[in-house]
């Protein structure tokens, strides 16, 4: 009897084991792609442009992963005002997961047309 539990216990674990790497794993595709639809859900584009689309009012985001590592993206949606006390950028309310995706989506942008 202890021993079935045991073995049920292992198991259960290991499925839970398994299912945090998967999630750890997320394919970086999957987390940029949730980071374009936080970009038009938030309405960056009424500030921003990527490619034709969006608004010229700040800066043109369609290079920016040339000059900005994901790192820096990250730290910056946190916090703009940190990074540059001058920034006009609000400071949104986004979820910690939320910034890993909306960076990864911007560091992803390195010229190509894609909105």
């Amino acid at each position: 009897m202890k021993t079935r539990w045991l073995a049920r216990g292992a198991a259960t674990g290991l499925v839970l084991a398994l299912g945090g790497l998967a999630a750890l794993a997320q394919e970086p595709g999957a987390l940029a792609a949730r980071g374009q639809r936080l970009f038009v859900e938030h309405g960056c584009y009424g500030c921003h442009t990527v490619g034709a689309a969006g608004t010229p009012i700040a800066a043109d985001l369609s290079r920016i992963g040339f000059k900005y590592p994901e790192s820096y993206l990250a730290r910056w949606l946190r916090d703009p005002a940190a990074q540059k006390p001058t920034a006009h950028m609000p400071r949104l309310e986004l979820s910690e997961a939320d910034i890993e995706a909306l960076a990864a989506y911007l560091a992803g942008l390195r010229g190509g047309a894609r909105p």
